[in-house]
């Protein structure tokens, strides 16, 4: 049982705030959890992101107890070089937009295209720095960064810890919703531990 202190405050407005903290623990067995908290320790989404799925979907929560359902985030396809989720909001159902992220150039570099409700491309999600070098030394610390019309929207940023992965995020106003952008940087650190996981094997 975590014995971390969690507080949830009900009714915080991501669009209001420009920080962000994204916490996982090193090692899972059968899920990764992620939380993301404000910079004054609001816990505002609980990921509880499955491992043996043979097709990915989970949920983002505005809370631990998992009783206010945020976003539904799904892959489209089961087995792809180029994956593509879908990322809606839970009580409407409408979309958000939808990420894709491109299997043969994240070889060396992730990255993601980023599409509007709309189906229009807008931007891009791309890993930063020594992105080859992280491949075979999965230690070295992680950058990512959120571009929208050009325009850097996001900057996602490891801070090393013991025993968690903990990400600083700074977020700027944009077109989209900030839960997606939020969404956008959660699957982007998904892929770099999926691929940190496999290289243990």
């Amino acid at each position: 049982m975590s014995t971390e202190l969690v507080r949830e405050v009900a009714g915080v407005s991501l669009a209001t705030q420009s920080g962000y903290t994204i916490k996982r623990k090193f090692w899972s067995v059968f899920e990764r959890v992620f939380r993301v908290w404000t910079r004054d320790g609001q816990l505002i989404m609980y990921i509880q992101h499955p491992l043996m799925k043979l097709r990915e979907e989970f949920m983002v929560y505005a809370d631990e107890g998992k009783t206010r359902p945020m976003l539904r985030v799904k892959s489209k396809q089961i087995i792809a070089i180029n994956f593509s989720y879908e990322v809606d909001d839970y009580e409407t159902g409408q979309s958000l937009g939808s990420v894709q992220k491109r299997g043969l150039r994240s070889i060396i570099r992730d990255k993601f295209h980023i599409f509007d409700a709309a189906g229009t491309e807008v931007g891009y999600a791309e890993e930063q720095g020594f992105s080859l070098l992280r491949r075979f030394l999965p230690f070295l610390t992680s950058k990512h960064a959120i571009f929208v019309a050009g325009k850097q929207v996001a900057f996602i940023e490891q801070r090393f810890r013991f025993f968690t992965k903990e990400f600083e995020v700074d977020m700027e106003p944009s077109s989209l919703d900030p839960r997606f952008v939020l969404a956008v940087a959660l699957l982007a650190l998904m892929a770099e531990a999926k691929r940190e996981d496999s290289s243990n094997y």
